[in-house]
């Protein structure tokens, strides 16, 4: 009898956990990077809890739907839309922490060749890089080990990660939307944010994002 793969080909079980373990993997290495770099341990999750850089998750499920349409393209061309996609792709997800969140995660100003210090030229080149290299080689690679997670475990598994996911995702959003009207000086109007007064306030956050700056 032929075992039953989970997550075969391409579909929304491996996407799920491309961001799940790109997210967690990604936090890890700008962790050991920091460290090596700045010489202190901090963490670089963008939830409350857990180690989960969103950024990256995104980025890979975003490289991965690129997968599917240049994976018979030159190395070139892999190199070129990675660099246009992910310069892209970071500029606007520091747009959406400033506006909605009213804070930044990263600068870039000191580098040259920025754009408004959201991005910057080598980074971008290492978007492209990535691009080739996630295509090539690592997407095949961790796409070949979701498949071998066993199909009875595979979905509720799923359906539990995604569930704390997304609390997890909901509550972060809404602990830095609350610390934003605190230095607005807006008081707490209801239960759910004296909760989060209570429990995530600026001693907390700053803690657990202590790359982030705000802009007020």
């Amino acid at each position: 009898m032929e075992r039953k793969v989970f997550a075969k080909g391409y579909n929304g079980y491996k996407l799920i956990w491309i961001f799940l373990t790109c997210s967690f993997l990604g936090a890890m290495v700008e962790m050991v990077w920091c460290y090596l770099t700045m010489g202190k341990l901090m963490s670089r999750s963008s939830l409350v809890y857990g180690q989960f850089s969103v950024v990256w998750g995104l980025g890979c499920v975003l490289l991965t739907v690129l997968f599917h349409y240049v994976e018979n393209k030159s190395e070139k061309i892999i190199f070129y839309i990675g660099t246009l996609v992910g310069g892209l792709y970071e500029y606007m997800c520091s747009l959406v922490a400033e506006n909605l969140f009213g804070v930044k995660f990263w600068d870039y100003s000191h580098l040259p060749f920025h754009i408004e210090g959201r991005i910057n030229l080598l980074f971008c080149f290492f978007w492209g890089l990535i691009a080739v290299v996630w295509i090539q080689k690592i997407y095949p690679f961790l796409s070949q080990c979701i498949e071998k997670i066993p199909a009875y475990i595979g979905k509720p598994l799923t359906c539990l990660c995604v569930i704390f996911l997304i609390y997890d995702i909901c509550l972060s959003s809404m602990a830095l939307m609350r610390s934003y009207q605190r230095q607005q000086h807006i008081p707490a109007h209801n239960y759910m944010e004296q909760y989060l007064d209570q429990n995530f306030d600026d001693v907390f956050l700053t803690k657990r994002y202590q790359n982030m700056k705000s802009l007020y």
